[in-house]
């Protein structure tokens, strides 16, 4: 009978639908670490896997694993080389979180635009009178500049537009014919388009050095804010920090971070004009139920014959049915 790691914690809704297949061994550990993974993970046809990572070591120590269900669409704590050396094929969920992670940088968005923990703090005790700083902002006819125009990005557009922001994008695999959407104005070079953009929103891969870095921020006005709800690495979390201090930039809302969980005293912890999140954008109730029926759900196609090639993120280097 095949067996099935569900490395935790995730939704119930996983467990429900792996438990409704006859036949399928399950078991479950609600341990989050990497470290957790290789008990069971020696023993087990399948994994379904959340942000642990899963390292060439662990896969090819593993000799019965032919799937790997990722719980959300990122891969780069996955070795998938090592999967495709193997036949692996690693899948994901689809598009069951754009709008979550789009909406969570809208909000990011509006926190960091009205200083939110900078105003917050002045509410109680001799700091009331800082309201008329009048340092809060609206985004109604601000610039918009979001570099990865994917679902995520497409979706923050739609909210952004709604907002009467003027949106453009970075993207240098999508035409204007792809992007599909005359209110989002598509640009080709990057620093040119920091340098007019007042919210910069990133929704990228993870990048081998920081996209955003010292030079581009330099890029920007000074009244500039950045929101990363994309991936950790992908802005020079330093750099950043050092540009808010100096007031190079004004504010920024984070939720990825290069190491995760940060260590105590990150930079950006110190800074009032910043939003943090615990890599959560994608984690709301709704969200968190839809990740886990589609992450099960991929795991029962799969020993059924019937795992949709589009959700196989390594189906052409392996010659994977349909793809």
């Amino acid at each position: 009978m095949p067996h099935v790691l569900v490395a935790g914690p995730v939704h119930p809704g996983a467990l429900e639908i792996l438990g409704n297949m006859p036949g399928l061994v399950v078991e479950y550990t609600e341990e989050g670490s990497s470290e957790s993974l290789m008990p069971g993970l020696v023993r087990s046809d399948a994994l379904l896997i959340r942000m642990q990572r899963l390292s060439a070591e662990y896969i090819d120590g593993s000799p019965n694993l032919k799937l790997v269900s990722r719980y959300g669409v990122g891969c780069d704590n996955i070795a998938i080389d090592a999967l495709v050396r193997r036949g692996i094929p690693l899948a994901i969920v689809g598009d069951v979180l754009s709008r979550t992670v789009a909406e969570h940088a809208m909000t990011l968005m509006l926190a960091a635009a009205r200083r939110l923990i900078r105003y917050g703090n002045a509410s109680l005790g001799p700091g009331w009178n800082y309201r008329n700083s009048l340092e809060a902002e609206e985004l109604a006819g601000k610039n918009l500049l979001i570099v990865g125009l994917g679902r995520i990005g497409r979706q923050l557009a739609r909210m952004a537009v709604v907002f009467r922001m003027r949106v453009s994008a970075f993207d240098p695999f999508v035409s204007a014919a792809e992007a599909g959407d005359d209110s989002v104005v598509l640009v080709d070079d990057l620093d040119d388009a920091l340098a007019v953009a007042d919210i910069v929103s990133l929704h990228v891969p993870k990048t081998e050095k920081p996209l955003i870095g010292r030079e581009q921020l330099r890029c920007m006005k000074p009244t500039a804010i950045v929101i990363n709800t994309s991936r950790g690495g992908v802005v020079d979390e330093a750099a950043l920090a050092e540009a808010l201090g100096k007031g190079e930039i004004a504010a920024a809302g984070i939720d990825v971070y290069e190491d995760e969980p940060p260590l105590e005293g990150h930079p950006l912890s110190r800074l009032d004009q910043v939003i943090l999140t615990p890599h959560s954008a994608s984690l709301t109730r709704e969200c968190a139920k839809r990740m886990a029926v589609a992450s099960a759900q991929n795991i029962v196609d799969f020993f059924k014959g019937r795992l949709d090639p589009s959700l196989v993120v390594n189906a052409e280097a392996m010659g994977f049915p349909g793809s």
